[in-house]
C-alpha cells in the first residue's frame, strides 16, 4: 500500500515539474552532497561504514538515470573532499577510495555519462588516480549529462588552483605582474576553476538534513539554489529529487539579491 501511494505521489509530482512548458525551467546543472552514508550503515546495524558506501555508490546510477531522462546536462556529485582524505581512519577510507575506483569504472563501462574528475590530483592515492584517468578516457563523448566527480575535492583549494594556473600561464607569455592586475576578472578566474567551460550550478542539492556547503563549489554556487533533504543518501528517492525540482521551479531566481 505505501509503495502505491508512494508511485502516485511521484506520478502527480512528475506532471506538476514537467508539465507544459515546464522543462525549460528545469536546472541544466545540479550539484549533490551526497551525505548520509555512514549514518545509513549504522541505522541499519551495518558494523562496517562501507556498506553505506557501497550503497551510496550504487544510488548513483539510479540518480543519473533520472536526470537523464529528464535532460539535465551537467552533474556534479560530491565523493571525497579534502577533509576526508586527512580525517578518516584509515579502514573506512581504504574501503571508501576502493569502491570510488570501483563506482568511476563501473559508470565509464555503462557507456552512459562523461566523466570529468575535479579535485586536487596530488592528494589523491595513484592507483585510484589511474583507475579515474582511464574511466576519464573511456568516456569521452558519451550521450548522457556530463558527470563532474568531485575526489579530494576543496572549494578553497580549487580557487588556489585556479589562481596558481593563471599565474602560470601569464608568466609564461611574459605578462607583468602590473598587467595581470588589470587582466584579473572574475570571468577569468571561472575559467580556470575545475568546471571551467561548464555552466555554474543552478540547484545544489545536499541530503541527510545537513545544512551547509562543507566548502562545496564555493565560487560556483554564488547564484545557486540550495535544497537540503532529510533523506540519508542511499534512501533518495525519485519522488525526493522531484521535490526538489518543484521547490526550484517555484523560486524566483533573484541574482545578486
Amino acid at each position: 500500500m505505501r509503495n502505491l501511494i508512494y508511485r502516485l505521489y511521484e506520478g502527480r509530482l512528475a506532471k506538476t515539474v514537467l508539465r507544459p512548458g515546464a522543462r525549460q525551467d528545469l536546472p541544466q546543472h545540479v550539484a549533490v552532497m551526497l551525505d548520509g552514508n555512514r549514518r545509513w550503515a549504522k541505522s541499519r546495524a551495518f558494523s562496517k561504514a562501507a556498506t553505506g558506501h557501497e550503497a551510496g555508490a550504487q544510488k548513483i546510477f539510479e540518480f543519473l538515470g533520472w536526470c537523464d531522462d529528464l535532460g539535465i546536462k551537467v552533474v556534479t556529485l560530491y565523493l571525497l573532499s579534502t577533509d576526508n582524505l586527512k580525517n578518516r581512519n584509515s579502514d573506512e577510507l581504504a574501503d571508501l577510495l576502493g569502491i570510488i575506483g570501483a563506482l568511476t569504472t563501473e559508470m565509464a563501462a555503462s557507456g552512459n555519462w562523461t566523466l570529468q574528475l575535479m579535485g586536487d590530483r596530488d592528494l589523491l592515492p595513484a592507483d585510484l588516480l589511474a583507475k579515474i584517468d582511464t574511466a576519464v578516457a573511456k568516456s569521452v563523448g558519451k550521450k548522457g549529462a556530463h558527470v563532474n566527480l568531485a575526489v579530494g575535492y576543496g572549494g578553497r583549494i580549487e580557487i588556489a588552483d585556479a589562481m596558481r594556473s593563471i599565474l602560470k600561464e601569464h608568466g609564461a607569455a611574459g605578462t607583468s605582474i602590473d598587467d595581470l592586475a588589470g587582466l584579473l576578472t572574475p570571468e577569468l578566474i571561472s575559467e580556470h576553476l575545475y568546471t571551467g567551460g561548464q555552466p555554474d550550478p543552478d540547484l545544489i542539492i545536499r541530503t541527510s538534513g545537513e545544512q551547509r556547503l562543507s566548502g562545496f563549489l564555493l565560487w560556483q554556487s554564488a547564484s545557486s539554489e540550495l535544497y537540503f533533504e532529510e533523506a540519508l543518501w542511499p534512501d533518495f528517492r525519485k519522488v525526493d529529487f522531484l521535490r526538489a525540482l518543484r521547490a526550484f521551479e517555484s523560486r524566483h531566481r533573484r541574482f545578486g539579491a
